[in-house]
């Protein structure tokens, strides 16, 4: 339970709003964090045609600064309400976070066209934060967790399909010649593959009969396959969705997890008091 607002320090207040969604002051900044994300990310992508950045270039240069420093002095806040920075500097999200964001800022430091624009390129980036908020919704986290319950599964599945592909791809070595395209077992093993997901580039095709014939086995044998991990992952859905855990989304302020039970007053991953 959260400790009264009169009690409570302005890195708290602060980190409520940043880290969490409960509150109407949280769900506001998810809501307005998506929408600087997004107008940068569609910023970037008008900067890469010719016609835009050579009209516009001074517009989206300003905005582009604009969108900088906000993502700057959310990662400043983001650090300094939290009681070990480090876990959030080191963090995949951090790690995102400070990578979408220095580009700008290297740019009047790197010489070089051809490295600026690899440099600036890592402003896409910014469309991982939105993985962030995708975990404050509700049906996201019961997919979250379908997909954590199913991953043995699945992992069993996915070594079924790479054993049926080497043998396949082999006894198509051993039926197709040369001309044929299947040169090698690991080229053969690859056009199964594309065959098994149904991609069928069409670089590689049997010419023999008895290779069209396993060839159209296996295509038909792809249509079941890829049925399989959704069929998996729907079940386990299916059964979260049934018996759901109530929780919300504070996030301690040690470590960053989050998802805690309702009412939690301990972090269930290091512990720590979540509000004090």
């Amino acid at each position: 339970m959260k400790a009264p607002e009169t009690n409570r320090g302005w890195k708290e207040k602060l980190h409520d709003i940043i880290y969490e969604a409960d509150t109407p002051a949280g769900k506001l900044f998810d809501v307005l964090l998506l929408i600087v994300i997004i107008v940068s990310i569609v910023l970037v992508m008008m900067e890469s045609i010719k016609e835009i950045h050579e009209k516009f270039h001074t517009i989206l240069l300003i905005s582009e600064w604009v969108i900088t420093i906000l993502f700057t002095i959310e990662y400043i806040a983001r650090i300094i309400t939290v009681k070990k920075p480090s876990k959030y500097i080191f963090s995949f999200y951090g790690i995102i976070d400070l990578l979408s964001t220095i580009p700008m800022y290297l740019s009047y430091f790197i010489i070089g066209s051809n490295v600026l624009i690899a440099i600036r390129a890592l402003r896409l980036l910014r469309v991982f934060r939105i993985l962030k908020l995708i975990r404050f919704i509700k049906e996201a986290n019961q997919l979250t967790s379908a997909l954590k319950a199913s991953r043995a599964k699945i992992l069993v599945f996915v070594y079924t399909v790479l054993i049926l592909a080497v043998i396949l791809g082999t006894v198509m070595y051993i039926i197709e010649s040369d001309e044929s395209g299947f040169t090698s077992i690991p080229q053969s093993i690859y056009w199964t593959i594309v065959t098994l997901t149904t991609v069928g580039y069409g670089d590689i095709a049997p010419q023999t009969p008895l290779g069209q014939v396993i060839a159209t086995l296996i295509m038909v044998l792809g249509y079941g396959i890829i049925a399989v991990p959704t069929g998996i992952v729907s079940v386990e859905f299916a059964r979260h969705k049934s018996n759901p855990v109530a929780t919300n989304t504070t996030s301690c302020p040690y470590c960053l997890e989050d998802h805690h039970p309702n009412h939690a007053k301990y972090c269930h991953k290091c512990g720590n008091v979540l509000h004090e």
